[in-house]
């Protein structure tokens, strides 16, 4: 099997242990956290275009554990969160990881955060090397190993 399409076939599984947490994910810190890293991916190469912004708002008002939380508060933390990391890419990704971080606390949260990560990163059908890189930064701001998820 060639690896994208493990990788597809990983992510579609990770989306469903997604939907089933969907009850368990509610807190105000996966909120934070989850918008975090919708940004973080949307901005790895360093810039995020408006269709590239578009596309990743969309995916997270169609995501189903999304749906917990008003979709204009998701998309003003979002902006928020991406705002940074245009204005300074660098010095934005240390306060967006440190959101990320809220998430630590509760291991199941901090596994549902990163698996968003890799279901946005990987929804164009190209889950890049430094959208896998960012992936990998926030799995070590949680504390958990990045080669549970692959990375």
């Amino acid at each position: 099997m060639a690896l994208w399409d493990r990788f597809k076939e990983s992510a579609a599984t990770m989306q469903t242990q997604l939907t089933a947490k969907k009850n368990d994910l509610k807190s105000g810190a996966f909120r934070d956290a989850s918008m975090a890293m919708c940004a973080l991916v949307a901005a790895a190469d360093g810039s995020v275009d408006p269709s590239e912004r578009q596309r990743v708002a969309s995916l997270i008002t169609a995501n189903d554990v999304l749906q917990n939380f008003p979709a204009a508060d998701l998309q003003s933390r979002f902006d928020d969160n991406v705002g940074k990391l245009q204005a300074d890419f660098a010095f934005g990704k240390v306060g967006v990881l440190q959101e990320i971080a809220k998430a630590k606390k509760k291991p199941a949260e901090a596994r549902a955060v990163i698996q968003i990560g890799i279901v946005i990163g990987g929804a164009d059908g190209d889950f890049d090397k430094s959208e896998q890189a960012v992936v990998r930064e926030a799995c070590y701001a949680l504390g958990l190993p990045p080669h549970e998820f692959d990375l």
